[in-house]
């Protein structure tokens, strides 16, 4: 399960930093490798989001096994 964390994570933070370059720069490093919302950049965001969404479920989950110890 902490490996699964891990790996979510890292794809969180790989989306964090094109946020960031976005907000800072006006750069979407993701359009700009795979094409201005072409099917593989939109599959990229899609990925990231899922990525977020379970690891908020997943750490939260954890949280509750680990308290309950």
């Amino acid at each position: 399960m902490h490996i699964l964390i891990k790996i979510l994570a890292i794809i969180c933070l790989i989306g964090a930093l094109n946020w960031g370059l976005i907000g800072i720069f006006g750069f979407d490093l993701v359009a700009a490798i795979f094409g201005q919302m072409s099917l593989l950049s939109r599959l990229i965001y899609t990925i990231v989001g899922l990525s977020a969404v379970a690891l908020v479920i997943l750490s939260i989950r954890e949280n509750k096994l680990l308290s309950m110890n």
